[in-house]
């Protein structure tokens, strides 16, 4: 039984959702394979066969997989696919937009989100906003899978596959890359971040988050958002945190000025540690948090930042 993993990377890095990927992988068989579609993308591949659990990386370079555009990775993915018993991606944008295809291609059901693998046919899945685990069993003969990457620890470094290339399938046509706007941060990824400081529409403005990017400064922290937040254009939608954002899991996750609506719990109460600071003692993020803090952020905010300087300064 071969298992087929999907990499995600910008051509240059190998995306940590993959090593997530691959150890969901790994609970179904020892025969991984490794897909890396792409251009120039030799370092990906590379590191890709360093995994611990990889046997084999294939590698389709071609002009046309620049981008990783779903409609042309997704007829890579089926041409591939007789080879494999099952087929999984990480459930990122990425993969969400992409595998769906593969499955709708192979005329099978996709299974969405999944937090664990039961058996070969068996898997587990949070529905209703993350209320509700559904067991899901399929008979198809090729299982198409998304994985939740927080639900798996990511798989160790320090393998040896085997590399090869395969032949890549012919451009689609049916779209085309145009731009796209990136932001720019030297704090760490929010998916990947061991610390996040996330705001909510009490915030008031997107100037104020400036308070939390100095506590994050001053934590190595990611910054995050709800949906309230972006919605109301305080920050970039790569900031939401949510059913409808990234679902992170880290070791410390602090919510300013955030409700807890259940979309939002949804995308975070999964974190070791929640710590919330809001002036409303009956907002629903405290019945998820571990610390819960009724004050005005304004007051609380900057003498935790007072208090962080303070820390510092001792060491």
């Amino acid at each position: 039984m071969s298992i087929l993993v999907i990499a995600e990377h910008d051509n240059a890095v190998l995306k940590a959702a993959t090593l997530n990927t691959i150890t969901a992988a790994a609970q179904l068989s020892d025969d991984i394979h490794v897909l890396v579609a792409g251009q120039g993308c030799g370092a990906v591949a590379e590191a890709a066969a360093q995994v611990v659990g990889v046997k084999k990386v294939l590698v389709a370079d071609a002009a046309h997989y620049a981008h990783q555009l779903a409609e042309n990775v997704a007829a890579l993915v089926v041409s591939l696919a007789s080879g494999y018993s099952h087929i999984l991606a990480p459930a990122t944008a990425a993969g969400k937009n992409m595998l769906p295809r593969v499955a709708a291609l192979l005329d099978v059901a996709q299974i969405s989100d999944i937090i664990k693998v039961e058996s070969a046919d068996t898997f587990v899945r949070p529905i209703y906003a993350g209320n509700v685990l559904a067991t899901v069993q399929t008979s198809d003969a090729v299982k198409v899978i998304t994985v939740r990457g927080t639900a798996f620890p990511a798989a160790a470094t320090g393998g040896s596959a085997s590399v090869e290339s395969v032949t890549p399938a012919t451009d689609a046509g049916i779209s085309s890359f145009v731009s796209q706007q990136l932001t720019q941060s030297d704090r760490p990824e929010l998916t990947a971040a061991r610390i996040i400081i996330s705001g909510g529409r009490g915030m008031g403005n997107g100037e104020n988050f400036k308070l939390l990017e100095d506590v994050a400064d001053k934590l190595g922290a990611a910054v995050g958002a709800s949906r309230a937040a972006v919605d109301s254009g305080f920050v970039p939608n790569d900031y939401q945190v949510g059913q409808t954002g990234k679902v992170v899991a880290p070791e410390l996750y602090i919510a300013v000025g955030i409700s807890g609506a259940i979309q939002h719990l949804a995308g975070m109460k999964d974190s070791k540690v929640i710590a919330a600071i809001n002036k409303d003692e009956e907002a629903p993020i405290f019945q998820v948090a571990d610390y819960g803090l009724v004050a005005d952020l304004f007051t609380a905010v900057p003498e935790l930042s007072k208090e962080l300087d303070k820390l510092k300064a001792a060491t």
